[in-house]
Parts: C-alpha cells; sequence; structure tokens
C-alpha cells in the first residue's frame, strides 16, 4: 500500500477529486454567491474530506486536505511485524516526553498516527501492550489518545469493535 500520508499536499491533491460547491447555513450574502466550499475524494481508497467553514476556497481546500490526512491515518491499516518492531520516525515525533513533539495541527501529525493506531490493532487494541512496545508508560499513552478528540475517537471505535471498554478522556 502506497504511503499517501508521505505525499506533498499537491501530491496528495492531484489523487483527489475535486468538487467545488455552495455551502448552506449562515455567512451572507457572499457565501450565497461563491463556490467556496470544497470536497475531496480520494480516488484510490476513496476516502473523502469536506471543508466550508471559510469563504476563501484555498483555506478550504487546506482544510479538506487536513481533514482527508486524518481520515487516511486513521482508517488505513498497515501490517506491523511485533517480533522485530522499533517505532517509524513519524509516530517517534507525535509521543510525549519529547520537547518538539508535534501536535495535530502539524501536518506530519498524522503521519505518526497512522503508525501508532497500525500498532495498536497488531496489540488488539490493548494500551498497555502498545506501551511497551512503544517505551511509555500507560499513562502516557493513554494521555496522548484522549488528548486528541479524534485519536479517541478512533481508539474507542477499535476497542468497541473487539468488545473492549473505551477508553475515557
Amino acid at each position: 500500500m502506497p504511503d499517501y500520508l508521505a505525499l506533498s499536499d499537491d501530491e496528495l491533491l492531484a489523487r483527489c477529486e475535486v468538487d467545488t460547491f455552495r455551502a448552506s447555513g449562515p455567512g451572507g450574502q457572499k457565501r450565497n454567491k461563491t463556490e467556496s466550499a470544497v470536497r475531496l475524494r480520494h480516488t484510490e481508497t476513496g476516502l473523502q474530506a469536506q471543508a466550508f467553514e471559510h469563504r476563501s476556497q484555498h483555506r478550504n481546500r487546506e482544510l479538506a486536505l487536513h481533514r482527508l490526512r486524518a481520515e487516511i491515518a486513521t482508517t488505513m491499516r498497515r501490517p506491523v511485524d511485533l517480533l522485530s518492531y522499533a517505532p517509524p520516525a513519524g509516530l517517534v515525533a507525535i509521543l510525549p516526553g519529547r520537547r518538539d513533539q508535534l501536535g495535530a495541527s502539524h501536518p506530519r501529525f498524522w503521519a505518526g498516527a497512522q503508525a501508532l493506531f497500525d500498532l495498536f490493532v497488531a496489540c488488539d487494541c490493548s494500551v498497555s501492550a502498545t506501551a511497551v512496545h512503544l517505551g511509555l508508560s500507560t499513562g502516557q499513552l493513554s494521555r496522548l489518545l484522549t488528548g486528541e478528540p479524534e485519536l479517541l475517537r478512533v481508539a474507542n471505535a477499535l476497542r468497541l469493535a473487539r468488545g473492549m471498554r473505551p477508553l475515557r478522556a
């Protein structure tokens, strides 16, 4: 499977169908006259993201790309060999305990989140087993997962699918 999250914004956008449309809702006359809302559909995976919060089509395209990266990271799983596992650089960059830890607004955050969920699924969604492979305490990993709403949503969906208790924020 290609590493879509390693692509630049332009490369990822080139692999998408881009639709612009008029968004409904509040915003006054300008919103009703311009097609500033953006919907992206990644042609290879079928995943979609859209943004319509801003008057600027350019800003909405950036926001939709950010959401598409998040969707790819939280949906697409890759196999992990637990016997020879070493965390990839993207994952290390989002782990707690680093002065330069990347947050969810950083473009490279979602590559690390994808690697985290790949390991999480390989460890059967066990926080403690995942933490051991990352050299973290279970509390540190729990805070990482519960500190970002999208990470918490995905982690809980994966755990619930396995009949496990959800993590609490």
